[in-house]
């Protein structure tokens, strides 16, 4: 499952910057992010009937928490985001590296200190590899 999972959002990943880049320069940025949200609204709706009727039961909606509110927050300033770097001359072939390397730093200290995953030498020298990677790309 996890390699499947992990190919599926290879390949999201993929048409979405290739769709983001090729967006009209013309369209209304906000326009464009809620066509785009509707085609994903009507995606998950038809994945949502198909995956069983516990899903949208009383115990099933009591499940929900704020990080449903902060991952819909989350895709909009990622979209919104990289919607307008592309439109200011952002690259494909550098964009998307340069943003993960960016989160991955961020999401290295919050790991540790808020949720105890353990670091270590091997992932410190590929911080400092990602470090050195980040400022080559943006000097």
């Amino acid at each position: 499952m996890y390699r499947l999972a992990m190919a599926m959002s290879i390949a999201g990943t993929l048409l979405y910057h290739l769709a983001q880049k090729t967006t009209s320069r013309t369209v209304n940025p906000f326009l464009s992010l809620a066509v785009t949200y509707l085609v994903a609204l009507a995606a998950t709706l038809a994945m949502l009937v198909f995956s069983g009727r516990e899903a949208l039961s009383r115990a099933g909606l009591r499940e929900l928490n704020w990080a449903c509110a902060g991952c819909g927050a989350a895709i909009f300033l990622v979209e919104i985001g990289v919607l307008l770097a592309y439109r200011a001359g952002g690259s494909l072939k550098t964009l998307a590296l340069i943003l993960n390397t960016a989160v991955v730093l961020a999401l290295v200290p919050i790991g540790l200190w808020f949720f105890k995953e353990k670091f270590d030498a091997g992932q410190t020298l590929g911080m400092a590899l990602s470090l050195g990677g980040l400022y080559l790309l943006l000097r």
